[in-house]
């Protein structure tokens, strides 16, 4: 009976498998000749023994799976990077695993989270319209309550939609594009003129102005982000990207006490009051622990703490201490009027000062976690070291010994 019991557990198994592999295509060298000019594929690239690439296999039939039952235009595929590097080289990949959308000879590269809603999101977002049309009060309403973070051009045919699409051609990977008219909108959004382009997010909206925000495509890369949010090393670095700086509260990462609350709350209430005043220049948010920035800062941080990071230049502005709001005040103010100077930065002594820094914080973690492996291998390493360098002095040695009895021999002669 056990052994019945174990066989149909088994083929169960293996059908669960089976059919979670047929919305999964294996795809080779072949596939830009074969494959339709219409088709919309989310394609992973992968490698036998790349373990983060065995990490999203499961992930990744999840998706295709998913992506069948919804009825979604977008097809599943992944390439072993090692029988087909014709297909890797065509589009790229540098790494793996490799997450890319191909959509009418369009390329797109992903580099968000590795998890199933992250990659359903992007799928749905790059594999549907470039701008989505709200055609009614009831379609907005439900795009607002989906969305953190909406762009929306409002008005008819112009210059300024023909800017918006362009953008949203490269964008589209980051974040959803609406239009709509003016009728779709409440009341209370008021705009001075149309055609305009509006973001909404934080439970307002700001809307594009030229003169004041330079480029369209800058602007909505820099507006992209929530005005305050959670904020992980993947994130940091996408916001680095835009230009603005990062008002960071670094909070304790388990037992948070009431001083990280403090600082949590205090952040996130600036933001919030004076959106006007800093939302064109920061970004605010709260991470915890302080690993990313104890590297930068090259040193430990203390928790709680407050931190402006300048990432374009890997500069930073470190607050010491934080008591209240007038404080903060003036520590943003300080910084953005240049009475603050940054610590850190990117010249080369810095770089250089940040590679030892981590290769020692990769050491100390190394021998904490496996002494006697470290100390192996560091002997092994010393080992190898010598005798490369013994090996060097007397080739050095005899060379000068033969060159000695060359002379030697020409003398006699």
């Amino acid at each position: 009976m056990s052994e019945w019991r174990n066989s149909m557990l088994l083929s169960v198994l293996l059908l669960l498998a089976g059919s979670a592999s047929a919305f999964v295509e294996e795809l080779d060298d072949s596939f830009m000749e074969t494959r339709g000019d219409e088709d919309i594929w989310l394609i992973k690239f992968y490698t036998p023994w790349c373990s983060f690439c065995r990490q999203l296999d499961p992930v990744w039939h999840q998706i295709g799976s998913e992506l069948t039952s919804r009825g979604s235009p977008v097809h599943v595929g992944k390439s072993d990077g090692s029988t087909s590097p014709g297909l890797s080289k065509e589009f790229k990949v540098r790494g793996y695993p490799a997450i890319l959308m191909l959509k009418k000879n369009v390329k797109y590269n992903y580099s968000g989270a590795r998890t199933k809603e992250a990659i359903l999101d992007f799928a749905n977002r790059v594999g549907g319209p470039l701008v989505r049309s709200l055609s009614s009060v009831q379609l907005f309403q439900h795009a607002m309550s989906h969305h953190d973070v909406m762009f929306l051009y409002i008005g008819a045919t112009s210059e300024l939609k023909g800017n918006f699409t362009s953008s949203a051609e490269e964008l589209i990977v980051h974040t959803y594009f609406f239009s709509a008219s003016r009728d779709v909108l409440p009341k209370a959004v008021s705009l001075p003129s149309l055609p305009a382009v509006v973001v909404f997010k934080d439970g307002s909206y700001f809307q594009y102005e030229e003169k004041q925000d330079g480029d369209l495509k800058s602007w909505i890369n820099r507006e992209r982000f929530p005005n305050f949010c959670r904020i992980d090393s993947h994130t940091l670095y996408a916001m680095g990207e835009s230009g603005k700086l990062v008002v960071l509260a670094l909070l304790e990462p388990w037992s948070r006490s009431e001083e990280s609350h403090r600082y949590k709350l205090l952040v996130e209430k600036v933001s919030s009051d004076y959106t006007e005043k800093y939302s064109r220049s920061f970004y605010f948010g709260y991470m915890e622990g302080s690993e990313y920035v104890s590297g930068l800062v090259m040193g430990e941080v203390s928790l709680p703490s407050l931190i402006v990071l300048s990432l374009s230049t890997d500069g930073y502005f470190l607050s010491e201490g934080l008591q209240g709001e007038q404080q903060l005040l003036d520590f943003l103010d300080g910084v953005l009027d240049g009475s603050r100077k940054p610590q850190g930065g990117n010249s080369m002594l810095q770089r250089l000062l940040r590679v030892l820094f981590e290769a020692r914080s990769s050491l100390r973690w190394m021998f904490s976690t496996f002494p006697v492996l470290s100390y192996v291998f560091v002997s092994v390493l010393f080992a190898f070291i010598c005798a490369v360098f013994y090996v060097c002095c007397w080739r050095r040695r005899n060379t000068s010994d033969d060159d000695d009895d060359d002379k030697e021999d020409k003398k006699n002669d």
